[in-house]
């Protein structure tokens, strides 16, 4: 079976179409009296998504209080128990990203008691990762799991060419390609050395037993990603973004730019 592929013609497009969806979903949730679990990723890919979702909620408030972050990834450093989460206030870092990037603009015009918590994001623990397929498990699994690919080996999360189809949460050693793509998306690292050499993702597994996912593919760099992706049916461990072709209601969604055609639609 085919993946459905949606063609926008820009990464703003991708973000209007996206927030949408995800606001109908939480609506829906709330409205069920159930929370909503929403798989996030971070680095430039989401950013579109995030910014529109900020411009519904300013112009349409609504209560997120029951809504859970599950974060695919953060960056690890040498700490002195070993492996420990980036420092937050590093403008690379997950934590960071969150704060920044997603709580303050979506909590913008919220008022408290609506506001998206912060004790209702998601990491998994480097000393334990196993732990978090199992809250993930218990809270009723991910509604719906955003996803982005690495321009240069089809990466998701830290998950690098070759992860198993059950791969679960784990602790990573982070390929050249993975720091090479994560140095262009942060500039502040300076250099390829700067770029940690580990990280604590989930794993194709937990992105799969999701119950839906989107792939979003958007820019001219994303060119080779998105042809990899649209080329395979199944998952391909060589190409990790593959893994979309696995997802219950898995969606492919990209800009012109990224997928080579000339007109926006469905193909």
């Amino acid at each position: 079976m085919t993946t459905p592929t949606h063609i926008f013609l820009t990464p703003n497009d991708i973000g209007d179409y996206v927030a949408d969806r995800i606001l109908r979903e939480i609506d829906a949730a709330r409205a069920a009296g159930r929370s909503y679990l929403l798989g996030s990723p971070t680095g430039r890919t989401p950013r579109p998504i995030y910014a529109a979702m900020a411009q519904r909620l300013a112009a349409q408030p609504r209560d997120l209080s029951h809504v859970t972050l599950v974060m695919m990834d953060e960056y690890l450093v040498p700490g002195a128990n070993g492996l420990e989460y980036a420092p937050p206030n590093a403008s690379w870092a997950s934590h960071h990203f969150v704060g920044v990037e997603i709580l303050a603009p979506l909590n913008a015009t919220l008022p408290p008691a609506h506001q998206l918590r912060a004790d209702k994001v998601w990491f998994p623990m480097p000393n334990d990762p196993a732990e978090y397929d199992a809250r993930i498990a218990g809270a009723g699994g991910i509604d719906l799991f955003l996803l982005a690919s690495g321009a240069s080996d089809g990466h998701v999360a830290f998950n690098p060419p070759g992860s198993p189809r059950d791969s679960l949460t784990r602790v990573i050693p982070l390929s050249d390609e993975t720091r090479r793509d994560n140095l262009q998306t942060f500039p502040a690292f300076g250099t390829l050395d700067a770029v940690p050499r580990f990280g604590v993702s989930v794993g194709v597994a937990t992105i799969v037993s999701s119950r839906a996912a989107l792939m979003v593919v958007w820019g001219a760099g994303k060119r080779l990603t998105m042809s990899r992706i649209a080329a395979a049916t199944r998952y391909d461990p060589e190409w990790p973004a593959t893994m979309i072709h696995e997802c219950a209601n898995g969606e492919i969604v990209a800009d012109e730019a990224a997928a080579g055609d000339p007109s926006a639609g469905t193909y």
